[in-house]
C-alpha cells in the first residue's frame, strides 16, 4: 500500500484529536485534547459546550502533533478528517479546519467515517520506523464496535467492504454505562467508574439479558431500567445500595450480551479473526471474557488509548482510502448520521 504521510483530524464528539500517520499504519504523532473533566460536572456531554471546546483546542492540538512528529507541511501527502457520524457542531469544526488546511497547503483531502476509524485502529502501530511493521489483520474480519454512541457487529470482507450483521436497537453500550453510572452515583464517564467498582465484587443480582428480533442485535434499554428498579427497591426499603455489587451485575450483563452475539457471529461466518474498537473496547472484563470464549480464535484489540476517539485511527482508515484513490473536495460536508457503505447482507442459514 501507499506510504503516504497523512495529517488526520478527529472532532466527532468531545475529544479533539490530531495525528500524523504513515501508510495507514505507523503513528508518528497522536495528540488528543480531552473534555472529560469539563463534562463531568453535567454527568454527560453537552453538544454546544463540546463544539466550543473543539474550536478552542483544534489549533493547539494541531501544533502539538506537528511538534511530536517533527514534520513540516512539505512532508505531508494529504489531510484527512472525520465527517460523520457525530455531533454536528463538533464535526463542523474539524471538517472546516481540515478543508482550509488542505486548500491553503495544496494537499488532497480525504473524508473518513468515524466508525471506520475505530475499525482501522487495529492496523495501527507505534513501532519505530526502523522496525518492520507487524502483520495486517486477515479477512474476513468480524469487528465489534462499541462506544458511547455505537454498538455494531460489522463483517469486513476486505478494505472498504462492510456488511452490517447487527447493532443496538436502542441504547449504545457506552451510553448505558454512563446512565447506569449516574444511577449508582458514580463519577462520569460511567464506563471506567463501573469497571473500577466491579473489580473484586460479587454481582448483587442477575440482571436480564434482552431478546432481540435480529440474531446479532443488541438491546440495553431494558437492562438500564432493571438497574433503576433495583436501585429504587433498596431506597424504598431504606437499605444501603450495594454499588459495587450492582456495578458488577450490570457489567456482567453487558459483557455477556456483547460476547455471546460476537462469538455466535464469528462462528457462523467462519471469520479469520475478531477485532474490537470504540471506547467500551477498553473494558477489561469485555476483553478477557471475549478472549476466553473465542477459544483460541485470534482476537485483535487496540491499546486503550487507541480505543477512545483519536486522530490516529482516522489516519489509519485514511491511509487505505488514499491508496485506493479516494479524494474529497471543498464540497465535503459534516453528516451527523453518516453510515458505512454497507454491502447487502447475506443470510447465513440461506447460504448453507
Amino acid at each position: 500500500m501507499s506510504g503516504a504521510r497523512i495529517l488526520a483530524v478527529e472532532s466527532s464528539c468531545d475529544e479533539t484529536g490530531v495525528a500524523v500517520v504513515v501508510g495507514g499504519r505507523r503513528i508518528e504523532a497522536n495528540q488528543v485534547a480531552s473534555q472529560v473533566a469539563l463534562h463531568a460536572a453535567t454527568g454527560g456531554i453537552v453538544p454546544e459546550v463540546a463544539a466550543r471546546q473543539q474550536l478552542r483546542w483544534i489549533i493547539p492540538t494541531l501544533r502539538a502533533a506537528f511538534e511530536e512528529a517533527k514534520v513540516t507541511w512539505d512532508d505531508l501527502d494529504a489531510v484527512a478528517v472525520t465527517y460523520g457520524p457525530g455531533l454536528i457542531g463538533s464535526l463542523l469544526v474539524g471538517v472546516n479546519v481540515a478543508k482550509a488546511l488542505a486548500v491553503s497547503h495544496d494537499l488532497p483531502l480525504v473524508g473518513v467515517n468515524h466508525i471506520e476509524g475505530h475499525i482501522y485502529a487495529n492496523w495501527l502501530t507505534d513501532t519505530d520506523a526502523s522496525q518492520p511493521l507487524p502483520p495486517e489483520p486477515d479477512f474476513p474480519l468480524l469487528c465489534l464496535v462499541v462506544s458511547g454512541g455505537h454498538s455494531q457487529l460489522v463483517l469486513m470482507h476486505d478494505h472498504g467492504r462492510y456488511e452490517l450483521l447487527g447493532q443496538t436497537v436502542d441504547d449504545a453500550a457506552g451510553e448505558a454505562f454512563d446512565k447506569v453510572g449516574r444511577l449508582l452515583g458514580l463519577p462520569y464517564p460511567g464506563g471506567p467508574a463501573i469497571s473500577a467498582a466491579a473489580v473484586g465484587a460479587s454481582p448483587a443480582t442477575r440482571f436480564p439479558r434482552a431478546r432481540t428480533a435480529g440474531r446479532y442485535d443488541f438491546s440495553f434499554s431494558g437492562l438500564k431500567t432493571a438497574v433503576l428498579r433495583e436501585v429504587a427497591s433498596y431506597r424504598d426499603r431504606g437499605d444501603p445500595i450495594p454499588v459495587d455489587g450492582l456495578a458488577a451485575a450490570f457489567e456482567e450483563a453487558v459483557v455477556d450480551a456483547l460476547v455471546s452475539k460476537t462469538v455466535e457471529a464469528a462462528r457462523d461466518h467462519q471469520v479469520a479473526a475478531v477485532a474490537m474498537g470504540g471506547g467500551v473496547a477498553a473494558n477489561r472484563a469485555l476483553r478477557s471474557t471475549l478472549a476466553e470464549r473465542l477459544e483460541g480464535m485470534p482476537l485483535l484489540i487496540p491499546p486503550p488509548a487507541w480505543c477512545t476517539d483519536n486522530g490516529a485511527m482516522i489516519g489509519a482508515a485514511a491511509g487505505f482510502r488514499f491508496a485506493a484513490g479516494d479524494r474529497a473536495d471543498a464540497s465535503l460536508e459534516a453528516i451527523p448520521s453518516l453510515a458505512l457503505p454497507w454491502l447487502e447482507a447475506v443470510d447465513v442459514a440461506d447460504a448453507r
